[in-house]
């Protein structure tokens, strides 16, 4: 990763440049209208590839070792093998009728995918998900790519992302949080990616003269996403203003660093065909439900003596099922001893333990054998101190870059802090896996700062003593964190261990016990 184009990294927002031809549109125009043009560059796909590969072997190896269903695989596999049969989750053991589930179906269908291929067996089940957790790798380094311009920072957070416990174990489980952090993140890809098919076009429009229609086409890539997002979990929504926040923002700066004044409605009305087809995304997922007549409240209205008029009737059997499954969501405040609070989340005071079968042949007369919802320590707890740098970076040099990853760990963590005070709803800490990325960046992000000097990097400029040793403090951190990893990695896929160097790991005592 140290090449040239690792000179690119920059934290100052319009950091200097030799002049360019500019016809008739200013250089000052065209250097705030910049966007990433090299994302082609081969050594940043080179880098990508080799993450991805090591992200890969990381989640699959070893993937099937488990045996049985660890925590709440209990549900989702057993609906997912169900889904294959009847087309909507099924249960068969009490009732032989359809199941009251209270999630979206997007995640158990992508898990019948791994089920269908392979069978219903550990490794079928928990296939999808350690592919979903290597994608989130592909997706965090391009993003990180498009966002620092930088080799070294898009494979330093690959890397943070791929040796993160955390996220590793939610890989290698057969829950849905990680498809709902995959669909995220995914969907901010492509609200990033609009934001520079954007720019780029008006400025085209200042070098031609002509004013043409701008087709957000990434935007909408967004709004599909983000519905198959809602179809995993309905927790997605916290993001829906945040995300559409961002580009409000960011078309409005965007013109005006263009000079143009002209109306936002035509944006405004792009913005809402996106919302369209997150809706239309989401009932797809419900495909399963509305094609058959065996679902749970598929035929709520036609059972109560009500009308039930074609596609209206189904719509309204369906809003009616999300009436329910709401009303068993804000009412679940039952205690659990492995929840946890938002406040608790970064600092890792509650993980959740997944899996403890009692462990043998360790080569010491007593072993223990865990999966443990833990983050990688050194990584989660520099989240806090990351944040601040990027906030102080947002509010001091109004880099936008600041509020990208700012915006994102806001609605990932914020709406659970307004539940958690306002009706003490029972939580666990993997429900901040889709802020995880964005608190990813925030590292990254630091790791830059330091090793930017502040005038910027200017093209063709030799390397800085700043940026050397910025370098090597960046290369310290990543392998501080691997060493971290490997040493809780035996509680992270679950490999016997003696008791004492068991007990050595749990670094706060009961409260990871």
């Amino acid at each position: 990763m140290t090449t040239a184009a690792t000179a690119e990294t920059e934290l100052n927002p319009e950091p200097p440049g030799s002049p360019e031809p500019a016809g008739s549109v200013p250089d000052v125009v065209r250097r705030r209208l910049a966007t990433l043009e090299n994302w082609l560059n081969p050594y940043s796909w080179l880098v990508t590839a080799v993450v991805v590969v090591i992200a890969g072997i990381l989640r699959l190896n070893g993937l099937a070792d488990a045996k049985g269903y660890i925590f709440d695989e209990v549900y989702y596999p057993t609906d997912a093998w169900d889904m294959l049969t009847h087309g909507v989750e099924w249960d068969a053991e009490k009732t032989n009728g359809p199941a009251y589930v209270v999630h979206p179906p997007l995640g158990k269908w992508l898990i019948a995918l791994g089920e269908l291929v392979f069978g219903n067996n550990e490794w079928g089940w928990r296939v999808p998900t350690a592919i979903a957790g290597t994608l989130m790798v592909l997706i965090l380094i391009r993003v990180a790519y498009r966002l620092f311009h930088s080799i070294l920072l898009a494979g330093t957070a690959g890397l943070l992302l791929s040796l993160d416990g955390f996220q590793l174990v939610l890989s290698r489980v057969s829950l849905l949080d990680i498809f709902l952090g995959l669909f995220i993140l995914a969907s901010f890809a492509a609200v990033l990616l609009d934001r520079d098919h954007y720019r780029r076009s008006l400025l085209r429009q200042l070098e031609t003269g002509q004013k043409r229609w701008i087709v957000p086409w990434w935007l909408l890539v967004a709004g599909v996403l983000f519905g198959l997002a809602c179809g995993v979990k309905w927790s997605a929504l916290f993001f829906l203003p945040f995300f559409g926040g961002l580009v409000l923002v960011w078309r409005v700066r965007a013109r005006q660093s263009a000079g143009l004044r002209r109306s936002i409605l035509p944006d405004l009305g792009w913005g809402v065909l996106s919302v369209v087809l997150t809706f239309i995304f989401y009932l797809a997922t419900w495909t399963g439900w509305f094609v058959t007549n065996t679902g749970y409240f598929r035929h709520y209205r036609e059972a109560n003596g009500l009308s039930e008029p074609p596609i209206l009737g189904a719509l309204l059997n369906l809003l009616h099922y999300h009436q329910e499954a709401y009303s068993f969501h804000s009412g679940l405040t039952s205690k659990h001893p492995y929840q946890s609070w938002p406040w608790q989340w970064l600092l890792i005071g509650r993980p959740v333990n997944f899996y403890w079968p009692g462990g043998t042949d360790c080569g010491a007369p007593n072993c223990a054998r865990q999966i443990i919802l833990l983050g990688t320590p050194i990584l989660w707890w520099s989240f806090l101190p990351a944040l601040a740098v990027v906030l102080w970076f947002g509010l001091a040099r109004r880099d936008w870059r600041a509020w990208a990853i700012l915006v994102p760990v806001a609605a990932g963590l914020l709406p659970w802090f307004y539940y958690a005070i306002k009706d003490g709803r029972t939580m666990f800490s993997f429900y901040a896996l889709p802020a995880l990325p964005f608190l990813i960046l925030a590292v990254v992000y630091a790791l830059g700062a330091i090793m930017t000097p502040r005038e910027g990097i200017a093209q063709g400029k030799a390397r800085t003593d700043r940026q050397l040793v910025g370098t090597v403090v960046v290369g310290m951190y990543v392998a501080i964190v691997a060493l971290c990893f490997a040493y809780f990695f035996p509680i992270f896929v679950g490999i016997s261990i003696p008791y004492e160097d068991w007990s050595a790991r749990m670094w706060l005592g009961s409260r990871w016990i």
